[in-house]
């Protein structure tokens, strides 16, 4: 009777798991003297950011909210997101539909168009969005921070959506036309179900980025009552007194959110991140 063999790691793999073993220590002493600087007051030595302090205080929580402008940034930034995740999922998807379906020289080159465009550095263009948006009147307004996030986003999501169609058969459209079904309806009612993986997966990452989103608000949304969590930190770092404390409480309250819907949606990421690498 042959004994049950024992797995052995190889020590080649050892440095793999060395490297996620740092990442992870990493990453979690990041939000540990994020979260150490907000429970300090401001009269506390800074000297040693890793030392946790010795009588933790939620005062700078509570001064946080009781300016009332976290709740309106609470709320810009919902909106920003919310909108612009909304905004490139209907365009992309809609746009990877016939791209995908019709391989023709035209589709060809708006892919390799799309592609390009991908390469280019947002800031580079920084200049010509800032004079056209004052030409719109779009400075301070949600709605242009919404309409350049997205515009920078389609292009990622409109290459992912199109490798996800690609896979499904096109006999499902095929059937779908000998039962009297339009193209936009084969679209919303068969393939775009199917898709699922793949819209939450650009859902989380252009979600994040859009929560995330800096360069562009910190031009184009110049009003206090316009700000979104990531310029609320920023309010923090005046020209005549720097608040670390009170920019570490503001980060902490912008981070939970995302934390939380990436724990909800984390099998749906990393489902869709293995669907896309292997189409």
């Amino acid at each position: 009777m042959q004994g049950i063999p024992i797995r052995r790691h190889r020590p080649k793999m050892v440095w793999k798991y060395v490297i996620s073993l740092f990442l992870i220590v990493f990453n979690l002493l990041v939000l540990y003297v994020l979260v150490s600087m907000s429970l300090k007051t401001t009269s506390a030595d800074l000297s040693n950011r890793l030392a946790w302090p010795s009588s933790p205080s939620f005062a700078n929580y509570e001064e946080v909210f009781s300016t009332g402008k976290i709740l309106t940034a609470y709320k810009n930034s919902i909106i920003i997101t919310v909108s612009t995740v909304l905004l490139e999922i209907c365009l992309s998807s809609l746009a990877a539909y016939p791209l995908a379906r019709n391989d023709s020289r035209l589709n060809r080159k708006i892919s390799s168009f799309c592609l390009g465009v991908m390469m280019i550095p947002s800031v580079s263009i920084l200049v010509g969005v800032y004079t056209t948006l004052v030409s719109l009147n779009g400075i301070s307004h949600l709605w242009a921070v919404v309409a350049v996030e997205s515009a920078f986003g389609l292009p990622m999501s409109i290459f992912m959506y199109t490798n996800f169609i690609r896979s499904i058969p096109s006999a499902l459209d095929e059937a779908a036309a000998i039962d009297g079904a339009g193209l936009l309806q084969t679209f919303v009612r068969i393939i775009f179900p199917q898709l699922k993986a793949c819209t939450i997966s650009i859902v989380i990452m252009k979600g994040i980025a859009a929560w995330n989103s800096y360069l562009y608000p910190s031009y184009i949304l110049q009003k206090p009552e316009s700000h979104t969590i990531i310029l609320l930190i920023k309010e923090n770092f005046g020209a005549g007194e720097v608040n670390i404390q009170g920019a570490a409480a503001c980060a902490v309250l912008g981070i939970l959110p995302v934390i939380v819907i990436y724990l909800c949606l984390q099998k749906y990421f990393v489902r869709g991140q293995i669907d896309a690498a292997i189409k």
